[in-house]
């Protein structure tokens, strides 16, 4: 078998290790192979980032962060280190996938063996659904809003008691199933109508969003802004716990992304553009945003009477049918960028990866797209509990599975990769480890899951709830750590990868 290593350099692209028809076709199809051509810009990346960013879990988790009770400078750092650290994490987990050209599942199969990588890539996927019928269902529910503004009549079918199945109303089905099948079909379509499918829709927010906050000034006054939407509670060292805290929630709620972000990498023509992009699409980007969103929710007490967090309740507010329909369908149609970009195509390749030859991309997708109905996401949105122990505990693993991929590719592999040997079941091949299975990187994983997810089950204990809101860090820190020490000090050492 004739191989290639790839060693990164910026600017580099995917080589040829073999013949495509080589690879063995229980690890390989058209979509999980290596690209042979790689065409998104700065730009792309850029447009990634705003269609994950702008939307209204987006805009309300950023309004939060202001209503902390700590002073406005002290939320713009905690934003700025939050978001510098995502940016620099997600350059970390970039690199190897533009390198060679090949999706996160398949990058896995570095640290966790050509059958081991099915185990991150099930729980990324388990995640996406859950957190796919959750973002369908939020927008559908604005959708009804706008629907119920524009005809009243339509007002009874809204009820679940009066008109309703499995707990959601009539109304809300067909939202919500309008907007499944939009998504399924921008999916459908590949990779490129994706790619302007997003290049659309953050840049559209924006528009609105000016659009919105303009409107707010002219009615309230310059002087009515005040990027402090509660009163300052902390100050001096009592505020630093609380700063911490805004810090781990910027980097939780980029996590899963974060963590698949070599989904999208892969098509960077450059490495260099690639982390070009993220530097507009999360410091600048996310600090623009977050400012638009704290002017244009502090202007709604001055103007309405009350602090509104939901631009699809803000734009509901306006004077204008016109405005209405184009805010709330702009903020729809973003909630739905998020949705195919954080929730879709991850478990795509994901649950591609488990069986390439029986489950297309597509067919991934769409497995995905199922699994977010059957779950009625409804009813687990009106039960926190629930989503507490299941989303929570299932993204404690989030932290576990970057930390081990990155301490692989940097540190236990030196940034090589034979990218022929991620496409064999060879038991000769660099991945093979034990029957396919890397058991360091499967051990240091649990350490890494239970540690992270103990504190989040027992928040009643003493110290555990603060505890709980740095599982993501516990996770990544014990992952990579362990991971080292177990792939490089004991009878579990990785195979060493030819220089």
């Amino acid at each position: 078998m004739t191989e290639t290593i790839v060693r990164p350099s910026a600017g580099s692209a995917p080589q040829a290790s073999t013949a495509a028809a080589a690879y063995d076709p229980r690890l390989t199809n058209a979509d999980l192979a290596p690209l042979r051509e790689q065409t998104w810009g700065s730009y792309n990346i850029f447009a990634f980032w705003m269609s994950d960013v702008h939307s209204v879990g987006g805009y309300v988790t950023a309004g939060s962060l202001f209503a902390l009770g700590l002073a406005s400078w002290q939320v713009l750092a905690a934003l700025l280190i939050g978001i510098g650290i995502v940016y620099l994490f997600c350059n970390l987990v970039a690199k190897p996938s533009q390198v060679t050209g090949v999706p996160y599942p398949v990058m896995c199969r570095s640290a966790f063996g050509v059958l081991g990588a099915n185990i991150p890539a099930i729980i990324r996927g388990l995640i996406a659904v859950a957190w796919y019928g959750i973002q369908t269902f939020l927008a559908s529910a604005a959708l009804d809003v706008v629907l119920v503004k524009l005809f009243p009549g339509l007002a009874p079918y809204a009820v679940a008691d009066d008109y309703g199945f499995l707990g959601l109303s009539l109304l809300g089905w067909g939202s919500y199933l309008a907007l499944w099948v939009v998504q399924a079909c921008v999916f459908w379509r590949g990779m490129e109508s994706i790619r302007r499918f997003i290049d659309f829709c953050g840049p559209a927010v924006y528009v609105v969003m000016f659009l919105l906050c303009g409107y707010l000034i002219a009615k309230a006054g310059w002087g009515a802004i005040d990027v402090n939407l509660g009163a300052v509670q902390y100050t001096g060292w009592d505020s630093l716990p609380v700063m911490l805290g805004a810090i781990a929630l910027v980097v939780s709620y980029f996590s899963g992304p974060m963590l698949n972000f070599g989904d999208f990498s892969r098509y960077g023509k450059t490495f260099t553009a690639v982390r070009r992009g993220n530097l507009l699409g999360l410091p600048v980007n996310f600090l623009v945003f977050s400012l638009l969103v704290v002017i244009t929710a502090s202007l709604t007490f001055p103007v309405y009477g009350e602090l509104i967090t939901d631009p699809v309740a803000t734009v509901a507010r306006i004077d204008s049918t016109f405005a209405i329909v184009l805010g709330a369908l702009t903020f729809t149609i973003a909630t739905v960028g998020i949705n195919i970009v954080a929730n879709f195509i991850s478990p795509a390749f994901d649950f591609s990866n488990v069986s390439p030859q029986r489950i297309s991309w597509r067919a991934g997708g769409m497995i995905a797209a199922v699994g977010s109905v059957l779950i009625t996401p409804w009813n687990l949105y009106n039960n926190p509990e629930v989503i507490h122990y299941t989303l929570e505990v299932l993204g404690a693993f989030i932290g576990p599975l970057f930390g081990v991929l990155i301490a692989d590719y940097y540190l236990v592999r030196k940034q090589r990769v034979v990218v022929a040997d991620l496409f064999t079941m060879s038991e000769s091949g660099s991945y093979w480890y034990r029957k396919g299975y890397n058991p360091a990187a499967v051990l240091a994983t649990v350490l890494g899951a239970v540690a992270a997810v103990l504190p989040v089950l027992a928040k009643d204990v003493t110290g555990m709830y603060t505890m709980a809101q740095y599982s993501w860090f516990v996770g990544c820190g014990l992952g990579f750590v362990s991971y080292y020490v177990l792939a490089t000090r004991t009878r579990l050492m990785a195979r060493e990868v030819p220089a």
